[in-house]
């Protein structure tokens, strides 16, 4: 790669190894701008470096230690667990413990009690003993926040698996669930798509309640040897909690009483629902919770190992293993791959990389096959939207969802392709199938529409993480963002979601984030989307905007915010260690309303540019991504690297490409 001047102002800094490959046009200046000029050919000569041969691009996606106990336990289950896999996950385990016994559920977070009791057990299965140290202070600790009775239902299921709680003292799940039409309240379709192809195998598991013999006693987690599963009261009868507990009761009652071959029957059309919407690489929906537990499912209605269809399962459950150089071994609750090439690409075109360079090409062409093209779950409400999304993972058809549509889209329009008209053509589906699933109140939910209902987070069953998907600011303001790069913003579907992003902004001037930390994530979303859009950068929300930004700025410069935001938000909202993809995230909402020349522009680049390593990459322990605002977060390890770029490349070189509005 070689950097071009007009050739007044003497060469550039020095570039890394990786320069040659490409040609960038980077103006010459000094100070902030020239660190700023440096961080950019560092940062884009990383990031191409790290491009796969097929044209993506994935970074890990770290969550916590539920998902490595969870495998193990699942390998229990099934008779397969072996000695290697079983003590690599448990030196991982056992590096992610803290001092004080606990696991956290993301980095610098407060113990855990649910994800500390699944790792405590993992951890017995590779023989560590009760009285070893790390392990009597993770028990006590355990049993001091209440013991596995205080456990969310989802750990409690796994133990029941082993006897080590009973079936009965667990909220009830009846397969029978599979039969509600679609209009009636608490069908599987008013869940959002990750709870569905979680709960749909669920019910058989209810249903069945098996107990594979314990390979050991776990007293030591009830803080009562005598009553190890204590009833917890009752909520008041005219509270929603209390009628959903009362409902509870009565369906195992009714589990005695359901007549069998009705029973039979809805498990059979169950297993039949999870079979239809396993992907052709084994997977359930890309996601390893769902896989997991129709593994399960399927197993316990007759399929053996051997059957392809679990045999192709299991393999995928495989690839979301990621073996490190110390013997440990991590797993991704997910990948992320489209997301990821789509985020790469845009960063790459934003920090001066030629529009028809082979590397972005290439991205294109990925992202290109990745188009899906048959309906999915999301047709149930939308019958005669014909398709044309992007889903987030490698295989996951069923699924495809909004907010990757949205920005494949995007990233598709900043490359110089040598077919055009494929490329129009896959835009202009996806642009029509994301505006066909706008929701009633003018914005856009991640993979559904109007998944709003008020009943499935009522469940006494769904107490962990969000089990619906209602629209969100930061996935609305990546689709009105993509509708005005088509020029379309003056589209009455487009003005819709401009006005509810308006009404959406906090008295504070942010936005909440739902799919990533949390108002800093949120406004870096928003602000970009209306100034694209028309809204001029003295608009008052965008002025509100700008001031939250500047009075959230962290003394050395940068950005952050802790995930407590999501529990505590008064305290903790845009308060946390500066990182690198939140730091970008203000600096792109800052850039958008025009404010590339305030102090906090420049001391957030000045940020950026002095914590890069010499390799071109941030380092960012923290995790900046959302799966259930607070209970499930991500550490998306490839945000580190695009979004500072993103922000990096719009410092040098302006906004980034935009159409002209359509006639």
């Amino acid at each position: 790669m070689t950097a071009t001047t007009d050739g007044s102002t003497g060469a550039l800094p020095p570039r890394v190894a990786a320069a040659s490959e490409t040609d960038i046009e980077i103006p010459v200046a000094t100070g902030v701008q020239e660190a700023a000029v440096r961080a950019v050919q560092r940062a884009t000569d990383h990031l191409l470096a790290r491009q796969d041969a097929q044209g993506w691009w994935k970074g890990d996606l770290e969550t916590n230690v539920t998902m490595d106990a969870e495998d193990l336990l699942l390998r229990q289950f099934l008779g397969i667990r072996d000695e290697s896999t079983t003590r690599a996950a448990a030196r991982f385990i056992r590096g992610e413990q803290r001092e004080d016994g606990t696991w956290a559920s993301f980095f610098g977070g407060p113990g855990e009690l649910s994800t500390t009791i699944e790792a405590y057990v993992a951890l017995r299965l590779d023989g560590d003993a009760p009285d070893d140290p790390h392990m009597a202070t993770a028990s006590a600790w355990i049993r001091a926040q209440g013991g596995i009775a205080a456990a969310r239902v989802f750990t409690r299921i796994w133990l029941a698996l082993f006897g080590w709680w009973k079936w009965e003292d667990l909220p009830e799940l009846p397969p029978e669930l599979i039969y509600f039409p679609k209009w009636a309240p608490l069908n599987i379709y008013d869940f959002g798509c990750w709870a569905r192809q979680t709960i749909v195998p669920l019910t058989i598991v209810s249903a069945k309640r098996p107990v594979r013999p314990a390979p050991f006693a776990l007293d030591e987690l009830h803080i009562d040897a005598a009553d190890p599963n204590p009833a917890k009261p009752l909520a008041p009868v005219a509270s929603w909690d209390g009628a959903f507990q009362r409902l509870d009761k009565a369906l195992h009652q009714l589990r005695k009483v359901a007549p069998r071959r009705l029973r039979r029957a809805a498990m059979n059309s169950a297993a039949r629902w999870i079979i239809e919407r396993q992907e052709n690489d084994g997977c359930w929906g890309g996601i390893q919770p769902p896989a997991v537990y129709s593994v399960i499912a399927l197993h316990l209605v007759g399929y053996d190992l051997e059957h392809p269809v679990m045999r192709a399962g299991l393999e995928s459950l495989d690839r979301f293993a990621i073996w490190r150089e110390d013997g440990s071994r991590m797993i991704e609750a997910c990948q992320s791959p489209v997301w990821d090439t789509c985020l790469a690409t845009i960063a790459l075109a934003d920090a001066g990389v030629p529009a028809d360079h082979p590397q972005l090409v290439k991205a294109a062409d990925w992202m290109l096959g990745e188009e899906i093209v048959r309906p999915g779950d999301w047709s149930v409400k939308r019958p005669q939207l014909q398709p044309g999304g992007w889903a987030f993972e490698f295989h996951n058809d069923n699924y495809p969802d909004i907010d990757d549509t949205a920005e494949v889209a995007l990233a598709l329009r900043r490359v110089r392709h040598h077919d055009p008209d494929r490329i129009e053509k896959a835009i202009g589906r996806g642009v029509r199938w994301n505006l066909g699933m706008q929701s009633k109140n003018g914005a856009w939910g991640a993979f559904d529409v109007d998944n709003t209902s008020p009943f499935p987070n009522r469940l006494p069953f769904c107490d962990f993480g969000e089990v619906i998907d209602p629209p969100s600011a930061d996935v609305t303001a990546h689709v009105v963002e993509m509708l005005a790069v088509e020029g379309l913003s003056h589209d009455p579907r487009t003005r819709r979601g401009i006005d509810w992003l308006l009404a959406e902004q906090e008295p504070d001037g942010s936005w909440f984030g739902r799919w990533g930390v949390n108002y800093v994530y949120g406004t870096g979303s928003v602000v970009p989307a209306l100034t694209a859009a028309g809204l001029p950068a003295s608009h008052p929300a965008i002025r509100r905007a700008v001031d939250w930004l500047e009075k959230v700025q962290n003394d050395d410069g940068g950005w952050g915010e802790d995930l407590r935001s999501y529990k505590h938000a008064k305290e903790w909202s845009g308060r946390g260690a500066s990182t690198a993809s939140q730091t970008a995230w203000a600096l792109m909402a800052l850039l958008a309303a025009a404010e590339r020349d305030s102090k906090a522009v420049e001391r957030g680049i000045e940020w950026l540019a002095s914590t890069q390593r010499e390799d071109g990459s941030w380092d960012e322990p923290y995790f900046t991504g959302t799966g259930f605002p607070w209970d499930f977060s991500i550490n998306y390890h490839l945000y580190r690297q695009v979004f500072p770029l993103t922000a990096l490349g719009r410092y040098v070189h302006g906004e980034p490409f935009s159409r002209p509005e359509a006639a």
